[in-house]
């Protein structure tokens, strides 16, 4: 039977619900704030749709490839991240300045935030459970070899690693290294090889292999 805003609910629950119950809880709350005014429903879905499909990591991705394989543009990502993602449509609507910090074979970036969860949205969607958690701000810090060890990434001795603290002004995107092998791709070819964590430094880029 279709509810106020036209849904209907019968298709979904003949045979017992395939939400969990946490999706459960959050349509309740939902449904509450709904009825009391406090939300308005089509408004959050517009947020939501633009989450999934505007913002996120596939965003960061097509600024990676670009730096790759464009050499202009990533001297200008480097030189201001901000303005150079802005040229390709991604509107930094939170306001503070992302700078773009480039890993090379002696240096390896890592990104935290120690106070919060401070994280470039526009490029990288939301951020993951684990970059809000304690262990990892205070680890980062103290030991960011072995938090790459613990993502299973281990460098060679003779790099070394950088952390550097986003904050709610200044925010920060790891331009990873090309992987070999890529010669002649294009930048959607690319982009295919561009992780959410290889942006963040605690991951690295897919192997051609992998995607191949």
């Amino acid at each position: 039977m279709p509810d106020d805003h036209g849904h209907d609910h019968d298709d979904h629950h003949d045979h017992g619900s395939e939400l969990s119950e946490m999706q459960l809880r959050v349509r309740a709350l939902e449904t509450v704030l709904a009825e009391k005014g406090y939300i308005d429903p089509v408004a959050l879905d517009v947020i939501v749709e633009a989450y999934e499909t505007k913002v996120g990591p596939h965003n960061g991705a097509r600024v990676v490839a670009k730096a790759w394989s464009d050499p202009a543009f990533k001297r200008a990502l480097l030189e201001d991240a901000s303005k150079a993602v802005l040229a390709l449509g991604l509107l930094n609507r939170v306001g503070d300045h992302l700078i773009a910090v480039e890993n090379t074979p002696k240096l390896h970036n890592i990104i935290v935030c120690t106070l919060c969860s401070c994280y470039p949205w526009e490029v990288l969607g939301l951020p993951p459970v684990w970059y809000k958690s304690a262990p990892y701000r205070s680890r980062a810090v103290s030991d960011p070899r072995g938090v790459l060890a613990d993502f299973g990434v281990t460098l060679p001795a003779s790099t070394g690693i950088r952390v550097w603290d986003s904050t709610a002004e200044t925010r920060f995107i790891v331009l990873p290294m090309r992987p070999a092998g890529t010669d002649g791709w294009n930048e959607d070819q690319l982009a295919a090889l561009v992780t959410r964590d290889s942006m963040i430094g605690t991951g690295l880029p897919k192997h051609p292999n992998e995607v191949a």
